[in-house]
């Protein structure tokens, strides 16, 4: 007999990148007592690795939990990047419940309806809070009306529509039901949270079910599933096996080891669990994301959505430049393989395959930024190693036809700029599908348009609008292949000589293009420094040094001036690479080069290119 558990309830966060979620998630926990009051509390506690902290993203589902008025809140901070979006797809099956969270000035974003939509989809109960309403441009109740077209727009059921709506500051720590009510506390959420979310509910005297919707990892333990518990019980020890939805053939007996619920921001040990609960499961070395823990009796598996299958794809390949080995502690294809391998324990989007090559895998992933994450990852974790250019995966129908994966880029830029950008994305096989303005001089526009066609743009597209655009793109399915597409107008500068870079000699070669380094740099034959001002590229010497005269005079050579070098990021450079380029990532360098570093042979390759 199914019943409802009334002292638990599981919601999710969702919504756009950069609205609010995890500072909210903050709030929520300080003002249910998780914290001492004299606990030194860092801002977004929830973003646990680097480069969340740094770029003020987050990449991986977090779970935690608190208490209000003797209800346990199971809440999970989900990620909002469109390359993350396997995260969102899976957790929101241990919930009974999303908060929609809307910046107050932004209003509905690409993302918020990608979420939305999974939410709706799923059933799923949705509160929408209105966030950032303390910024001076805020505009909230236009915002509740763009979320109110949005549900429209998705099809949303009458009771979909009803949904509550809150005004709140994250970052000042209060919510409210009415604009004009004062600013108090979070007290208003967590109240329409147990009033409006339903407690989740189950069976307790059925036999076991647990989905498996999330795997951690932990060098001590091994894997750790985390789900929710659907009907009976988890008692440590208990046998049980793992069945699965998608592997009708799938049938393994196994023991709980260890159980976890969550507590703030620790996992604590139980040692039972009941319905509703969603616990984290250690001790089982071979669990999945999907897997259904179930009692050997009755073994019957959870439904689960398919992960979104991954559009893009790059090649990891051992780093064989002339400066190899020097600055890197894990440098070997074994090292590499071992890395990317350990990586698929945790990531559900990625995927890695061998290839001819035993030092070269290709990877992919949802998009540049869900790949250039994992580089970044293996950069500081001591690995050197070698990328090629980001290629799109392409699929092919019943007639054969080739068929390639689809976005939909909805840009926002200042006036000026619309006739640039309309220019770029459609010379990049983009389609206009809207244009509107949004007020604030700014403008809306919509393209359908290639993945590979969005393969090193946001680079052009920040130049282009001075800065002050915004970019957001969605997956939207499979079409017939557009044509082929020139990536760069401009060819690369290339060094011809080993050595280290010389004023003299990046005094001359500055004149032929924009240069990526300054002097004192190592460089190496075939090695770019820099991008070229015409298409093709240009062989030069940045290590050659002035013939001496008998009449040369000492300040003859101070008066050179170099112009700064053009220093970029990491997803510039995998922006600028092209398809006979790699990039060589080490812990300390971003080197660009050549694929084959030799000119002559180099040359050979190009004319037979051209001639096949």
């Amino acid at each position: 007999m199914k019943m409802k558990r009334e002292d638990v309830r599981n919601v999710a966060i969702i919504a756009h990148v950069d609205h609010g979620k995890t500072t909210l998630v903050d709030q929520l926990l300080r003002q249910s007592g998780v914290f001492r009051a004299n606990q030194e509390v860092v801002d977004r506690v929830m973003d646990s690795n680097d480069i969340e902290r740094e770029r003020g993203i987050t990449i991986l589902s977090k779970n935690t939990a608190v208490n209000y008025n003797g209800t346990k809140i199971n809440i999970i901070d989900t990620p909002g990047h469109a390359d993350f979006g396997g995260e969102v797809e899976r957790v929101l099956k241990m919930v009974n419940g999303v908060i929609l969270l809307v910046d107050a000035y932004e209003g509905a974003m690409p993302q918020t309806k990608f979420v939305l939509r999974k939410a709706l989809e799923l059933d799923l109960p949705v509160i929408v809070c209105i966030n950032k309403i303390d910024r001076p441009e805020a505009r909230p109740e236009e915002v509740v009306d763009e979320v109110l077209e949005l549900l429209m727009d998705l099809d949303a059921s009458d009771e979909q529509l009803d949904c509550p709506f809150l005004y709140a500051s994250a970052r000042s720590g209060y919510a409210k039901k009415n604009l004009d009510d004062p600013n108090v506390d979070m007290q208003p959420l967590f109240q329409t949270i147990l009033d409006y979310i339903p407690a989740p509910e189950g069976d307790p005297d059925a036999e076991t079910q647990v989905l498996i919707s999330t795997i951690d990892y932990n060098e001590y333990v091994g894997r750790i599933g985390v789900g929710k518990i659907d009907n009976g019980y988890l008692k440590v020890n208990q046998d049980c096996v793992i069945v699965n939805h998608h592997e009708p053939d799938k049938f393994r007996k196994v023991k709980i080891g260890k159980l976890y619920e969550f507590e703030g921001l620790n996992k604590v040990e139980v040692q039972e669990a009941k319905i509703g609960s969603i616990v984290a499961i250690s001790g089982i070395a071979d669990i999945h994301i999907g897997d259904t823990l179930c009692s050997p009796e009755k073994p019957e598996a959870i439904p689960f959505q398919k992960i979104s299958e991954p559009t893009i794809s790059m090649d990891f390949m051992v780093n064989d430049s002339p400066l190899a080995g020097q600055e890197g502690k894990f440098i070997t294809s074994r090292h590499i393989r071992e890395r990317l391998m350990r990586e698929l324990n945790t990531d559900v989007s990625l995927r890695v395959e061998e290839t001819d090559s035993a030092d070269c895998f290709k990877v992919s992933g949802r998009g540049e930024l869900h790949l250039s994450v994992l580089i970044e990852n293996m950069r500081r974790e001591g690995f050197e190693f070698a990328v090629s250019k980001a290629e799109v995966l392409y699929k092919y129908d019943e007639r054969n036809r080739k068929l390639e994966p689809m976005e939909i880029a909805y840009v926002d830029v200042p006036d000026d700029f619309t006739g640039a950008v309309i220019q770029k994305l459609t010379s990049r096989k983009g389609e206009l599908q809207g244009m509107s303005p949004i007020g604030g001089g700014y403008t809306r526009l919509e393209f359908s348009i290639p993945s590979r066609g969005l393969i090193g743009y946001r680079g052009e597209f920040m130049t282009d609008t001075k800065g002050n655009g915004i970019l957001n793109t969605s997956f939207d399915g499979y079409a017939p292949f557009k044509g082929e597409l020139s990536y760069r107008k401009q060819g690369s500068l290339i060094a011809f000589e080993a050595g280290e870079s010389i004023t003299y000699g990046l005094f001359n070669a500055q004149e032929r293009g924009t240069l990526f380094i300054g002097p004192g740099v190592k460089v190496y034959s075939g090695m770019i420094v820099g991008q070229s001002a015409k298409p093709e590229d240009i062989e030069l010497n940045v290590c050659k040094t002035k013939k001496l005269t008998n009449t040369r005079s000492s300040s003859a050579d101070e008066a050179l001036r170099l112009v700064p070098p053009k220093i970029m990021s990491l997803e510039q450079c995998l922006d600028y690479i092209d398809t006979d380029e790699l990039l060589e990532i080490t812990p300390t360098s971003l080197r660009i080069r050549k694929k084959i570093l030799d000119p002559t042979l180099r040359k050979r390759a190009m004319i037979s290119r051209k001639n096949s």
